[in-house]
C-alpha cells in the first residue's frame, strides 16, 4: 500500500504556508517577491527573552521537563491572567504546549467525539477545520460580513447551536479579519452560551495584545460561561516568538489533565529552553510589547490608506492583529493584459504574485472567498512598496 491514511487525504495542507513556498521559490530564482503571506512579526525576540534562553542552556535545563510545563512558567501565566485580565485560573488548570497551534489542536482532539458539531464563525484562521476533520467532528459554519466587520452575532450563533452542538471556537482580534469582540459583543454571546452549557468554548486570543481599540476582553471574564471557557494562548506574536513554539491552555482542571494526558502521548513537554525564554517574556519588562503594537498600528493605518486607493478593494479598519482583510469580488471577471480572466480570488491572489510580484493569501483559505489577506507585518518602507505595485497591477485589469 502505497498511500497515506484516509485521514491525512481528507486534509487541506495549509494555504498560507503553501503561498510562502511559492513566493520563496520566486525568490530563489532572483524575482524580488515582496511576501505579505505570513502572519509572523518582523521584530527580533526582545533582547532580555533572548539572554534568559542563553542562561537556561547554561544552567542545563537540556533534560526532559514535565508535560504540562515548568511549574515557574505556569505560575507566571496564571499570575499574567490575574494582573492582565483578571481571571482566576490557578496553574494546574493551565498546560504549556510546542505552540498556540498544538494547544488548539490538543483541546479539539481531546474534547470532541466523532459527529459533535463544531461551530466556527468565518473567516477563520486555516487550520481550524481542518483539526475539527481530524477529530472527525462537523465544523458548522457561521458566516459573517464585511458589514459586520467579520463579526458573528448572538443571533447567528443561536441559530446555529443544536443539540449535537459540543463546542464553537472564536478567536479575537481575528485572524484573517482583525475583527476584536467588543466586551458588549462577548456578552451577548455569553448570554446565548449560558443556556447551552454542554458547549464548550475555544478562545483563542494569541493576538491579545496587538490591539488597537483599548484593553482586551476576554469570553472567559463572563462568570456564567467561565467554566465552559478553554482559553488560548501563547508567546509568538506579543513578544516576536515564532519560532521558540510555545502556547498554552486555561481551562477548568478537567480539561488540561485530558490533554495533559494527550500531549504526553505525541510531544510530552515542550522545548525546555524555550519555556524558559517564555518565562522571562512574562515576568520581564512588557514595553517591549507596547512598542511593538504602536508599530503595528501606525503601519495598519498605512495599509488602510493605500489599500483605499485601490479601484475595486473594500476596505474596513481591522481593530487588532496584523492583517488587511479587503473585499475584491468587484476585479472578478476582469481581464488581464494577456486576456486571462480572473475568476475569483485564487487567480487573484496568483496574479498579484506573477504581476505585482507581492505574495498574499487568498479568501478561499479563510472561507471568504470575495476577500483577500495582506499582513502588513513587515517595515512602512515594504508596505508602501507592495501597495504600489498592487494599486499598478489592479490598474491594468480591465
Amino acid at each position: 500500500m502505497n498511500t497515506p491514511s484516509n485521514r491525512i487525504q481528507s486534509l487541506d495542507a495549509s494555504p498560507t504556508l503553501a503561498m510562502a513556498a511559492r513566493a520563496a521559490e520566486l525568490k530563489a530564482q532572483g524575482i524580488d517577491v515582496i511576501s505579505l503571506s505570513l502572519g509572523e512579526p518582523d521584530f527580533h525576540t526582545p533582547d532580555h527573552i533572548k539572554e534568559a534562553a542563553k542562561k537556561a542552556i547554561d544552567d542545563n535545563f537540556t533534560t526532559y521537563g514535565p508535560v504540562p510545563g515548568f511549574p515557574t512558567l505556569r505560575k507566571a501565566i496564571s499570575e499574567k491572567l490575574k494582573n492582565e485580565n483578571h481571571l482566576d485560573y490557578a496553574p494546574e488548570q493551565i498546560i504549556v504546549s510546542t505552540g498556540g497551534k498544538q494547544a488548539i489542536c490538543n483541546a479539539i482532539l481531546a474534547l470532541f467525539n466523532p459527529g459533535d458539531e463544531i461551530i466556527i464563525p468565518t473567516p477563520c484562521w486555516v487550520s481550524y477545520t481542518e483539526m475539527v476533520k481530524l477529530a472527525e467532528a462537523k465544523a458548522v459554519i457561521v458566516k459573517t460580513s464585511f458589514e459586520t466587520d467579520f463579526k458573528m452575532t448572538a443571533e447567528q450563533l443561536e441559530q446555529a447551536i443544536t443539540p449535537k452542538t459540543r463546542g464553537l471556537i472564536l478567536c479575537s482580534p481575528s485572524n484573517p479579519s482583525g475583527a476584536v469582540y467588543s466586551r458588549e459583543e462577548l456578552a451577548t454571546l455569553a448570554q446565548v452560551l449560558a443556556k447551552h452549557p454542554d458547549v464548550l468554548i475555544l478562545s483563542d486570543e494569541i493576538y491579545e495584545h496587538i490591539n488597537y481599540v483599548g484593553k482586551h476582553s476576554s469570553i472567559a471574564e463572563f462568570a456564567e460561561v467561565k467554566q465552559q471557557v478553554v482559553l488560548l494562548n501563547g508567546v509568538s506574536k506579543a513578544y516576536a516568538m515564532t519560532g521558540w513554539r510555545i502556547g498554552w491552555m486555561a481551562a477548568e482542571t478537567w480539561v488540561v489533565k485530558a490533554c495533559q494526558k494527550l500531549q504526553s502521548q505525541y510531544t510530552s513537554c515542550t522545548c525546555t529552553v524555550a519555556m524558559k525564554a517564555a518565562e522571562a517574556a512574562y515576568l520581564g519588562e512588557q514595553t517591549c510589547v507596547e512598542t511593538m503594537r504602536q508599530a503595528f498600528e501606525k503601519r495598519r493605518d498605512l495599509v488602510v490608506r493605500m489599500a483605499r486607493e485601490i479601484p475595486g478593494f473594500e476596505v474596513n479598519v481591522p481593530d487588532g492583529a496584523f492583517y488587511l482583510f479587503p473585499k475584491v469580488d468587484a476585479l472578478f471577471g476582469k481581464k488581464t493584459a494577456h486576456g486571462d480572466v480572473i475568476k475569483d480570488c485564487n487567480d487573484f491572489a496568483g496574479y498579484l504574485l506573477d504581476e505585482a510580484h507581492v505574495a498574499a493569501v487568498s479568501g478561499d483559505a479563510f472561507l471568504m472567498p470575495e476577500c483577500i489577506r495582506f499582513s502588513y507585518a513587515a517595515s512602512e518602507e515594504t508596505l508602501t512598496e507592495a501597495f504600489r505595485r498592487i494599486k499598478e497591477a489592479v490598474e491594468k485589469l480591465h
